[in-house]
Parts: structure tokens; sequence; C-alpha cells
């Protein structure tokens, strides 16, 4: 088992080789860990960044056998990894967090919403389906339109369909895959928030500003951080943050999308068990980003300070939008994060730009 806290010149091991993972290997770098990464590109943008890579499916024994022998701690990128291979890893003598408590709830929809409701954290009301006659009864007993999601997997707007009238639920099932579904009711807010949190092996928390979030397509193109809030929508933001994280006995940076209502309520969106893109900004907007805190939570060292010294938009860079690096270089408020992928294909997060502007 590892010693804790993690002292520098320890490895870290990172399940996942895209951005987050690239920029979580940085943030490493920075307190002076190594990294090992176990992704199965050999080519991948946190691959190319870190003390090790080790090529093999994320559920391939060997690998993370190799994983184990390298690495004293064990974090993820994204919540898909397999949580047989958490439990591999830990079943080897290698600490993971955040747990796998956490995956569960995040890999499942239905899972997530019963664990919020029961935690105090409101949603929207939901129904499950397995089978496209339950998808056209749940539609017409929750009343439509719906919103129809696959119970695992899916991100930025994919696996996901609205249904109009219930007639079209067993067809909007057939194009989700067949597969289990969740059916979610509406949501009448006025905007979309999102707020970072964390939380250290020594149970202390720590919160980050509220983002306000803008989607096109199902794919966050901005967010604007701190984002104007009442103090009576920050403190229930937080409330729901600490109840979310001491539920799951979590450690280390979660994203917890928020929908703000008409009446100034909160309903969680989703969760994610990892850091976040909405946290973007507080690379250039915070004196310990997202990234940084993450590594400290999970290496058992001390939270850092939340407080904002910049207002910043951040801007994902979508496709070929990058290629105008060049340009935004000339911006001297405009601080520019690429990922080093190598197909700008249309719609994949290719970078950000965090704008800043003053307090």
């Amino acid at each position: 088992m590892a010693t804790l806290p993690l002292p520098p010149g320890s490895t870290l091991g990172i399940l996942g080789g895209g951005q987050l993972g690239r920029m979580l290997a940085l943030a490493a770098a920075r307190l002076g860990f190594d990294v090992a990464v176990l992704e199965r590109d050999a080519d991948s943008p946190a691959g190319r960044v870190a003390a090790h890579t080790i090529v093999g499916a994320y559920d391939d024994p060997a690998a993370l056998e190799q994983l184990a022998a390298v690495a004293q701690v064990v974090t993820f990128e994204f919540e898909n990894v397999p949580a047989d291979s958490v439990l591999k890893l830990q079943s080897l003598g290698v600490e993971v967090a955040p747990g796998p408590e956490a995956l569960a709830v995040a890999q499942d929809r239905i899972a997530e919403k019963q664990f919020l409701n029961a935690s105090g954290a409101p949603t929207v009301a939901f129904s499950a389906a397995d089978t496209a006659e339950e998808a056209v009864a749940a539609t017409a007993a929750m009343g439509a339109p719906v919103l129809m999601k696959t119970r695992r997997e899916g991100y930025d707007g994919k696996g996901q369909r609205w249904v109009e009238h219930a007639a079209d639920a067993a067809a909007a099932f057939t194009e989700l895959g067949g597969v289990p579904v969740i059916l979610e009711a509406p949501a009448d807010f006025v905007r979309e928030l999102s707020i970072i949190a964390a939380r250290g092996r020594d149970g202390a928390t720590a919160v980050y500003p509220l983002a306000e979030n803008h989607h096109e397509g199902g794919i966050l193109r901005r967010s604007l951080a701190p984002a104007q809030v009442s103090e009576d929508l920050a403190f229930q933001a937080e409330k729901i943050a600490a109840r979310i994280l001491k539920g799951l006995n979590y450690v280390g940076v979660v994203g917890i999308e928020l929908f703000e209502l008409k009446d100034g309520t909160l309903l969680v969106n989703e969760i994610a068990p990892r850091v976040h893109n909405t946290g973007h900004w507080t690379q250039d907007g915070c004196a310990a980003d997202q990234f940084e805190q993450h590594i400290r939570a999970v290496a058992g060292w001390p939270l850092a300070p939340t407080v904002p010294h910049a207002r910043v938009e951040m801007l994902n860079l979508l496709g070929d939008e990058a290629e105008a690096w060049s340009k935004l270089a000339h911006e001297p408020d405009t601080r520019i994060h690429l990922y080093g992928k190598r197909d700008p294909k249309p719609g994949r997060k290719m970078g950000h730009v965090n704008k800043l502007k003053a307090l």
C-alpha cells in the first residue's frame, strides 16, 4: 500500500490518455510526481507528457499489473473505466481514488439519480425503461416531452433523444441501440451552472465559485466564472456538493452540473467523478486549479485555496478552431491550452482558451 501523503518522486497512475489526463499529468509533474498513463493509444495526449505509457485496454489484466508495479496511487480521467479494473488494482495493493462507489453511481444514470435524491440533492423526475414497450409506457405516464438517455455511457450530447410524443418512444429506444434507458422530465431552467468541488483523504472539502455554462449541440461551448449568483444560490450549490462528497466518501475533484430554476432553486443534472470541462477556467482564474487540486486530494496532500483572482471566459476550441492559435496568441488577455490531438474532427475538443478579465 502507498505511504500517504504521497511524497514527491512517487509515481501516480492515470487511467485514460485524453486531454483531462494530459492536464492532470502536467499538474502532477509540477508537484514533483512522475506519471504513468494506461491508454489504448500509444500516441495519446496524456502519454506524450507522462514519464511512462502503458499501452493496453483499461480492463487488460497484464496492463493493470504493469500499472500497479510502477504506481503507488491511481486515478482516472473519465467515468467509464470498468469497475473491475479498479477492483483489480486495489487487489494488487494500489490506492485508487475516487473509489469504486463513485464510479458505480456515475456510470448508471438511474443509480446516479437515486443516489442524488437519497442524499438530498434534488433532480428532475425520471423513470427507467429496459424495453421499447416500457419506454412507451413510461413516456405516457410521465407526459411528453421527455429526454431519453442511455443508462450507461454517452457524453457531449451523444446517447440521448428528445421524445415529443409517447408514440415516438419505441423508435427513439431503437435509435439509442435498444439498451436500457432513463427518461427525464424537462427542466424549466433559466441557466445552466456547475460547481467544482474537492474532498481530501482527511475529509476536508474545498469548492470553487460557480460557473455559468452555455452548450451548443450538446457540447459545452463556453463557461463564465465566477458566475454572477446570489449568496443564497451559492450556498445551495455548496450544500449540494457537500452532501454528494460525503455520501460517496469521495476523494478527489468532482464536477456537478446544475439547473437554476425560475424560483431560484437548483436541480442537479449530473455528476462527473473527475476533473471537469466547466472547471478549466480555474487554470488561469485561481492560484491552484482543479487539476492540481485533484492531484493533491488523491495523493493525500492538503487541499489548496479556491479563491479566484480573475474573471474568466473559457471557450472550447472545436475541430479546426484550434488552428487559430497564432491569432489567439496575439491576444494579451488570452491563455491558450491545446491538447496535442492529431486529428481535428468536427465537434472534437482540440483545446480551450481562457480569456481573463478583472474581478
